[in-house]
């Protein structure tokens, strides 16, 4: 039987391009707060799923100590498995976290706070790629503007933070143009369908995005549903008026913009572009999918 009160931190020193490995100390520190609790430390990419796979079978808790990237691969091992999820977060951006703990600011206070935390089921995303693979988003993905946002911050080494993000905005902003798609997409008052250039997509969990873009304001993990948010084609000079927009959350009442609950979309790219998923980067990604909503699909620790 697993221990009731057990956690294994699964620590992934490369998140936010390195830097995450300055957190070891406290958090080999914080384990004496707890009677049962290990740190097992990942290694290379898909690590983090293994050993959260490995985990569950043997505490009752797993905490993500990474990025949304750690956080994505570790929900993925280990959905439908009676696991609770924490997050420690350690990455660059850090954006579900400002969903689910808002009020969790401090370090020291977030790990103290892992004890005696509320947990809730949270929803889930799930994309079905049109060549039969298929994996589960915890904040958000977005194609084409934002996934290449996300693929030059990663590239991008001098940069740290949300100022990784302002820079590849502007980089990617210049050689950009709007994308041929075709979506429909089902909404609890019916269906929308478009088939239009887009150019800016996202299907957001979270509300947070990039750190400081409110790409969802309305966003509530919780209530079974996925945000959508479409930018529909304009001239790229005109987005610069739209960044304030975004930060505030208020581009979801501009003309421009399709903003919506959905529990279901599919999608159709006649040409590949880049996608990102929880900030993870994925190449060439086009043709069909299909994108739901999975409710109350994992536990995670949150505020009360």
């Amino acid at each position: 039987m697993i221990p009731q009160h057990s956690y294994t931190f699964i620590f992934n020193p490369a998140a936010d391009k390195g830097r995450a490995a300055g957190k070891a100390g406290l958090l080999t520190r914080s384990l004496a707060q707890f009677r049962n609790a290990s740190l097992e430390v990942s290694r290379f990419a898909g690590h983090a799923g293994e050993i959260a796979r490995d985990a569950a079978g043997k505490s009752s808790t797993l905490i993500a100590c990474g990025g949304d990237g750690t956080l994505n691969e570790v929900v993925n091992a280990v959905v439908g498995r009676p696991v609770r999820i924490g997050i420690f977060p350690a990455g660059s951006a850090n954006d579900f976290q400002k969903t689910l703990r808002p009020s969790k600011k401090n370090q020291e206070d977030i790990i103290s706070g892992f004890a005696d935390s509320a947990s809730r089921m949270v929803d889930l995303g799930h994309v079905d790629f049109g060549d039969g693979s298929s994996r589960y988003f915890v904040n958000s993905i977005g194609i084409g503007f934002t996934g290449r946002i996300a693929g030059k911050v990663k590239s991008t080494r001098w940069f740290r933070g949300e100022l990784s993000y302002a820079y590849a905005l502007v980089s990617v902003l210049l050689g950009y143009a709007p994308l041929k798609m075709h979506i429909k997409i089902e909404t609890p008052g019916g269906s929308i369908e478009l088939c239009e250039p887009v150019f800016a997509f996202s299907v957001s969990n979270g509300a947070v995005e990039g750190g400081k873009f409110r790409i969802a304001p309305l966003a509530d993990p919780c209530d079974g549903l996925l945000d959508v948010c479409i930018l529909k084609a304009i001239p790229k000079w005109r987005f610069p008026g739209y960044v304030l927009k975004y930060m505030k959350g208020t581009q979801i009442d501009d003309p421009k913009v399709i903003y919506c609950k959905a529990s279901f979309l599919d999608v159709f790219m006649p040409e590949a572009d880049v996608m990102h998923m929880d900030g993870e980067v994925f190449e060439r990604v086009g043709g069909s999918m299909g994108i739901a909503a999975v409710p109350r699909a994992v536990e995670m620790l949150c505020d009360s």
